[in-house]
């Protein structure tokens, strides 16, 4: 009995494991990609500050589609966890 209850308590490790690898992982490139979004942006704004708004609504969406893919690693770590 006592080895089925370790062999449980491992798996339940490796899920917990597995979901912080999962959210950590993902959660490092959204962060890169907006870092470099942000920064190039400005950077342009700053060579043109009269196509200020056309460059602040593409660099918003880009944002807004690149955060995406942190939304969904959240959504996969739930999963891991829950199931």
């Amino acid at each position: 009995m006592d080895s089925v209850q370790a062999v449980v308590a491992n798996a339940d490790n490796a899920k917990f494991f597995s979901a912080a690898i999962a959210i950590a992982a993902a959660a490092f490139g959204p962060g890169l990609g907006i870092g470099y979004l942000v920064s190039k942006g400005l950077e342009s704004i700053g060579r043109n500050p009269e196509a200020h708004s056309k460059i602040q609504t593409s660099m918003i969406l880009g944002i807004a589609f690149t955060e995406a893919i942190a939304i969904y690693a959240l959504v996969v770590a739930l999963m891991i966890l829950f199931k």
